[in-house]
Parts: structure tokens; C-alpha cells; sequence
């Protein structure tokens, strides 16, 4: 009895043979099966039969479908394609047969695998970017409000007759005995009186030169003689009479532009820029800095001032600043003592207001410009560029790059104090030239 179903010899027990060079794909390998009954006349239907594949490399071609082949569900394994994997893939999915999605898809992830480690240098570096574009915007944001806030009211077109510009930069220093801002507890507290209008409390100039900076006080009871001028209000020019007052009655005649054109007729050194600063202003910029640290060497006390010092380092708040700058009646050379104690404040204010800790820290660095930029008045040329060069100056003196005096002086008329005029001239042309300042004042 013959087991073989029909149409298939012998020789096919061990698979078909192949005429071809190359081996065919792999088959599927087929089981004996064992004697069926008899077919039915009309076999049952079968689901349609989907087209055979052509045939190409590695892939064998699809034989008609007979009794001894699947007719369903075609897995793919005659062509070694697994569910899930493309046409062509190697079995396994990826390069190798390894996991994987298939060629330049990287392996899922599953338990115990983890993503790619964090670009930290690339992290570190977006995050410096955005730093440093928020501190950009926040200091040219801060820039513009407080150039804003400035009171260019001076103009320094309308005085007349001016001396040759030299080589440094010059700054007229005033500090007035304005009350603007202050209410009648302020004024009790800071000992300013209640004395309408202003007048001058100090005067300095500063020289902001390459060979060094050179900071000269000019006491208030200098004999100065008032020149001709125009008349801030009214435009109406006055001539030269020849008077000879003491120099803070100049601004009290005719305001910053007189006291400009008095002070660079008597030194013939021309003045950039004008800054002035009220009793006000000046305190609330020492309170807003926490205080100012100075060493006073010797103690001292004056009612009218309100001042009560003890010798050595201390810090002193707004009141007991202003209280310090405006003590005159302690000292036996009241004007000129006053004067080094306000060149020497102003140094040391200068020197703490213009440090990174300040000008980077937004805590510090707004509160410091709102408490003085609103008493803070300049000349109209003058930008907060030109202010912070300012304070720079000052620093630069406290720190020994250059050179703090009062104006030389040689006698007195009638109570005020006479200029050495030789050595003011002198002085004033090595400002001029920008040389090394030689010249000593009363110290």
C-alpha cells in the first residue's frame, strides 16, 4: 500500500530537489499525513487565495496551493519575515537579528535601559546665554529709566565768554541747602532750618584726566569777583561792575549758570558739566547704601549741625552724614575744615556707591538712583554715562589715583578768602594739558 499522497514520488521524502546554482528558501516542512477518507464531491469553500509573491533573491517562489498547504494566515516564515518586522528585514527586527524596530531605529527602551546621559556643556551654556541676555535687557532697561529720571534744568549755552576746553573732563560739584522734598519733621530731624529758597552749602571741582583725577574744594567765602553775564530768566545781559562778593552769593543772584560763569572767570578753567545735589537727596542716597563707612580722626561736636562724633571707624547713616558735611562752627578754619570733610565723604560715598555689589545688585542699585536722581539736578548735556564717569573719578581719588586739595589760598579781605592767583593759574594749566597735577593747596 502505497502511503505516498498521489502525484509525488518516492525520491520527495527528504524535500525536493532544485535545478537551480543556488539553494532555494527556506520551506516550510511538511508532516505525513495519515490515510483521509474520502473527499467530499463539492469541497467546502475556501477563502480566497492572495496572489503569489514574485519571486526574487532569497525568496522562494509560492507553489499553487494544494490540499497539503496552509491556506489561511500566511506568518511570513517561508520568506523570513516576521510579523512586525519590513519586508526584507533579517528575522529578529533589527541590524543582526538584535531587537529593534529595524536599520537607524535606536532599541526601545524597557527595564533596565535608560536614555542618553544629559548634554551638560550644552545645558551649561543655553543657560549662560539667557543669564546674560537678562542682565543685557535689565541693564539697558535700567539705563533708560534712570537717564529719565534726571533734572537736566542748567544750561550751560547761556553763559557767556567761556575759557578753551582742555584735555580733561570738568565737573562743577554743588551741594545745596535746598529743603525741596523735605516736611517740617525732616527738617527737624536733619538740623537744615526752614530757609526759603537754596543757596550753596559746598563747591568742588573735579578733573577727570588720563595723567590722574584732581578733586579742588572751593570754599564758599571766596573773594570772588562777579563778570558780566546773561541773565538765566530773563536773557538780558549784565555788565562787569567790578564787585567782589564771596562766591555762594553768586548763585544765589542768578543760580548754577552765574556760579558756572563766576567760577570759570576767576580760575579761567572751563566746566563741562554741572551737578547739584539738596540736603535731601544726599541723605536718602546714604540711607538707601546702607550707611557710609569713615574713619574721623578726631571728635567733634556742633549744635547747629546736629553733629556728635567720636574718633575712628564708623559707618554714619543719612543723618548723621549731612550733619557731618555741614559742620563748620567746630573747627578754628571753619570753611576750609568743612571742605576737606566733604571732599573726604564724598570720596568715601563714591567709593561704596560704585562697586559690583551695588551696581549689579537690582536690591541695592534701585533704591540708591530713586533716592537721589529725583533731588538730583544737571546740565542738559549731561547723561548718566557722564554721572557714573563721575562717581568713577571720585573712587579713583579715595583709592589714590590722584589728588584731593583746596583751591590755593593766600590771605583774607574783609572776612573772605583770597586765591593765591599764581598758583591757580598754574594748577589751571595743568588741568588743561593734562599733565601731573604738582600744585599744592591749603590742606
Amino acid at each position: 500500500m502505497n502511503d505516498w499522497p498521489e502525484g509525488r514520488n518516492r525520491d520527495d521524502r527528504y524535500g525536493r530537489g532544485s535545478a537551480q546554482q543556488q539553494p532555494e528558501g527556506a520551506q516550510r516542512m511538511r508532516h505525513v499525513q495519515r490515510q483521509q477518507p474520502p473527499r467530499p464531491a463539492q469541497p467546502p469553500a475556501q477563502p480566497p487565495v492572495p496572489p503569489a509573491r514574485p519571486a526574487g533573491p532569497g525568496v522562494p517562489r509560492q507553489q499553487p496551493q494544494t490540499h497539503d498547504t496552509f491556506t489561511g494566515y500566511d506568518s511570513g516564515y517561508n520568506t523570513g519575515q516576521v510579523y512586525g518586522s519590513p519586508a526584507g528585514a533579517p528575522a529578529g527586527g533589527g541590524p543582526g537579528g538584535g531587537p529593534g524596530g529595524g536599520p537607524g531605529m535606536p532599541p526601545p527602551a524597557g527595564p533596565g535601559r535608560q536614555g542618553p546621559a544629559p548634554d551638560w556643556r550644552k545645558r551649561i551654556k543655553i543657560g549662560s546665554i539667557a543669564l546674560v541676555s537678562v542682565l543685557l535687557v535689565t541693564t539697558i532697561g535700567t539705563y533708560f529709566w534712570a537717564d529719565s529720571k534726571l533734572r537736566g534744568e542748567v544750561d550751560l549755552a547761556k553763559v557767556i565768554e567761556r575759557p578753551k576746553e582742555g584735555d580733561c573732563t570738568t565737573y562743577l560739584i554743588v551741594g545745596s541747602d535746598s529743603r525741596e522734598g523735605l516736611s517740617d519733621a525732616d527738617k527737624k530731624k536733619l538740623h537744615t532750618g526752614s530757609a526759603d529758597g537754596k543757596r550753596t552749602d559746598s563747591m568742588m571741582i573735579l578733573a577727570a584726566c588720563s595723567s590722574g583725577n584732581t578733586m579742588i574744594s572751593l570754599p564758599r567765602d571766596s573773594d570772588v569777583e562777579i563778570p558780566s553775564f546773561v541773565g538765566s530768566q530773563s536773557g538780558k545781559k549784565f555788565p562787569a561792575q567790578g564787585r567782589r562778593v564771596k562766591l555762594n552769593a553768586a548763585y544765589s543772584e542768578d543760580g548754577p549758570e552765574l556760579l558756572v560763569r563766576t567760577v570759570e572767570h576767576n580760575t579761567g578753567l572751563r566746566i563741562d558739566h554741572y551737578a547739584e545735589i539738596g540736603f535731601a537727596g544726599f541723605a536718602n542716597i546714604v540711607d538707601a547704601l546702607g550707611g557710609v563707612e569713615l574713619d574721623i580722626e578726631k571728635a567733634f561736636k556742633d549744635e547747629k549741625s546736629g553733629a556728635d562724633f567720636q574718633a575712628g571707624k564708623q559707618t554714619l547713616n543719612g543723618e548723621q552724614s549731612l550733619a557731618y558735611v555741614r559742620t563748620r562752627y567746630a573747627f578754628a578754619e571753619s570753611d576750609l575744615q568743612r571742605t576737606k570733610n566733604q571732599q573726604k565723604f564724598l570720596s568715601a560715598l563714591a567709593s561704596q556707591a560704585a562697586t559690583p555689589s551695588t551696581i549689579i545688585n537690582p536690591f541695592k542699585l534701585y533704591p540708591t538712583l530713586g533716592a537721589g536722581l529725583d533731588t538730583l539736578v544737571v546740565d542738559k548735556d549731561m547723561s548718566l554715562f557722564d554721572l557714573g564717569e563721575m562717581f568713577f573719578a571720585m573712587k579713583g581719588i579715595s583709592g589714590g589715583d590722584g589728588v584731593s586739595m583746596n583751591i590755593p589760598i593766600s590771605g583774607e579781605r574783609g572776612g573772605n578768602l583770597v586765591w593765591d592767583k599764581a598758583k591757580v593759574q598754574q594748577l589751571v594749566k595743568q588741568i588743561q594739558n593734562d599733565e601731573k597735577v604738582t600744585v599744592t593747596g591749603n590742606r
